[in-house]
């Protein structure tokens, strides 16, 4: 890997300096085909995201949740989930909100049969046309294993407040 700048860290009020690398590699993704007609899924140069295509036409009325079968099922990277986000424009066009913000899919949810969908709620009436572009998806690293370890204290002053700015 290149190193490819640096990252500020504190410990215990102790800053260090540390090397990020960052991988450029490429990936291959085997896809199996869920329905005829299935757009190839592709990267394209404009955005982080790659496009995904709802496999069957969806009806839903104001208040109504549904799921969006999005007729893909992934055999991710080894090292690599995925999150599902709505397209920016989504919202506008269909009045749906993915009703867990995003979706999360592991590594492990690979099988034939795991057929990535996304749970919607509907804001008013909307039909969506199969092989519509509503959901994208992003690779991102797996969380590494984490051991926690039980403190009296954190030796740090709280900062107080919600959020970033501490309102």
């Amino acid at each position: 890997m290149e190193e490819n700048g640096t990252a500020v860290t504190s410990i215990d009020g102790q800053m260090t300096v540390q090397p990020v690398y960052i991988t450029t590699e490429n990936f291959s993704i085997k896809i199996p085909i869920k329905y005829h007609g299935s757009p190839t899924l592709e990267q394209i140069n404009k955005g982080g995201c790659i496009d995904l295509y709802n496999m069957n036409e969806i009806s839903l009325k104001e208040g109504e949740f549904g799921f969006i079968d999005l007729g893909v099922s992934m055999a991710l990277p080894a090292g690599y989930d995925a999150i599902i986000l709505p397209r920016s424009s989504t919202f506008k066009r269909y009045g749906i909100l993915l009703t867990n913000s995003m979706g999360y899919i592991d590594n492990t949810y690979r099988g034939d049969d795991d057929v990535w969908m996304a749970c919607v709620y509907a804001t008013r009436d909307i039909t969506i046309p199969v092989g519509t572009r509503c959901f994208q998806f992003r690779l991102i690293p797996t969380q590494p294993v984490i051991n926690f370890e039980p403190v009296d204290s954190l030796r740090t002053q709280a900062r107080g407040g919600f959020g970033t700015t501490g309102y």
